[in-house]
């Protein structure tokens, strides 16, 4: 029988085939993270060192370490920039009245209630003034080459791959071009720019674009061929539908996504594979994702309209690695653990044939998650979740 580590197998399901068992991650992508406070009570409840620290100070998540990855056969790991040594506009406020404050390093102000929150939200979007083009070229825009950044990122993939046999996602600095474009100005005014103001929204993007380009320049350059997966972002939908039209998101936010795409494997010392994170009913989009060059989609939100696993397996399983599925968010949070079992189960039998399947939190496992769900969620991978 052939041997399989972390690296090999989710090699082989990146590749469309089968190893001995499907992989699994918790906390190698962010965005397939756990909120600090269920990751402790899950530690707790495993009878494991519950000491934490915050991974993500906006959404609160906490920082995934090697006992707990050794004990649930985690085969991913993350590998993220440093702070930068110029923190720019941000700051941390701390508390005042009734919540905790924080202003990222593109200036948007963020708040957590400071009694029962669970995470950030935005509350102040700093261009929400913006009308010209000027506007835009005058913002003191974070410098994506900081060299804080890459402290040590070339050390960290190293030891991914040589000596922890892990696959080796590289994280990005920030947030998705077109959401944190939406974020800066506040989503209703964003959305009304585009049909009415598209040389701002243009400027915007543009920015963006050069951001992320001069960042994964500079690391992929230091990660070198250890990187694997290459993590990309942007939300583009709602509940029931994409956030714009279809013909809107394709003529002005989709040529962004093909050329930071183009050029990530431009720049990539070795083949690495994209992975595009992407809440919402997303379905119509998913052709011009694939056209546009991803090759993992993320975190395949199936409460959502059409994001049917066992039709996505059949309509873009050759062209997709599907990374997360695996359990209803609210079956998770809100269910018994034999819902749990059942749902779990339906997902990896929808989703791990042929390979293409990486088992994940559908997004970040939020702080509602009990840990008897979670113990029954990773179970049922242990059971189901061999190839014969």
């Amino acid at each position: 029988m052939e041997e399989f580590n972390s690296l090999k197998r989710v090699k082989y399901a990146l590749n469309h085939k089968e190893a001995d068992r499907i992989p699994f991650d918790l906390g190698g992508a962010l965005v397939a993270g756990i909120n600090i406070k269920a990751l402790s009570r899950f530690k707790s409840y495993l009878g494991m060192d519950t000491s934490l620290e915050v991974w993500d100070e906006i959404t609160q998540i906490g920082k995934i370490s090697d006992d707990f990855i050794d004990k649930l056969k985690i085969d991913i790991k993350n590998v993220s920039p440093s702070p930068p040594l110029n923190k720019g506009l941000a700051e941390n406020l701390g508390k005042s009245g009734n919540y905790y404050w924080l202003i990222d390093e593109f200036g948007i102000k963020y708040r957590m209630p400071s009694s029962s929150g669970h995470y950030y939200d935005i509350c102040e979007s700093p261009l929400s003034y913006a009308r010209s083009v000027s506007d835009i070229e005058n913002y003191p825009w974070p410098d994506p080459l900081d060299p804080g950044r890459f402290r040590g990122l070339k050390e960290k993939a190293e030891k991914v791959v040589k000596i922890d046999k892990k696959a080796c996602f590289l994280e990005r600095m920030s947030a998705g071009m077109w959401e944190n474009a939406a974020w800066m100005t506040g989503y209703e005014k964003f959305f009304i720019d585009m049909l009415t103001n598209g040389k701002l929204i243009h400027a915007i993007m543009d920015k963006f674009l050069e951001i992320k380009m001069k960042y994964w320049e500079r690391a992929l350059e230091e990660a070198g061929k250890n990187v694997l997966i290459v993590s990309t972002a942007d939300d583009l939908g709602s509940k029931e539908s994409l956030l714009v039209s279809l013909d809107l998101y394709k003529r002005m936010i989709w040529p962004y996504h093909k050329k930071l795409f183009q050029f990530i494997r431009k720049k990539a010392k070795t083949d690495v594979y994209i992975f595009f994170h992407c809440d919402g009913a997303i379905k119509e989009a998913i052709p011009l994702l694939i056209e546009a060059g991803i090759d993992i989609l993320n975190p395949i939100q199936v409460n959502c309209k059409g994001m049917d696993t066992r039709k996505l397996k059949k309509e873009f399983g050759s062209n997709l690695t599907f990374w997360g599925g695996s359990c209803d968010n609210n079956i998770l949070s809100f269910g018994k653990p034999g819902d749990v079992i059942d749902e779990t189960k339906r997902r990896i039998e929808d989703l791990a044939p042929g390979g293409g399947f990486i088992f994940a939190p559908i997004h970040i496992i939020q702080s509602s998650v009990p840990p008897q769900n979670l113990e029954a969620w990773w179970e049922t991978l242990q059971q189901y979740g061999i190839y014969n």
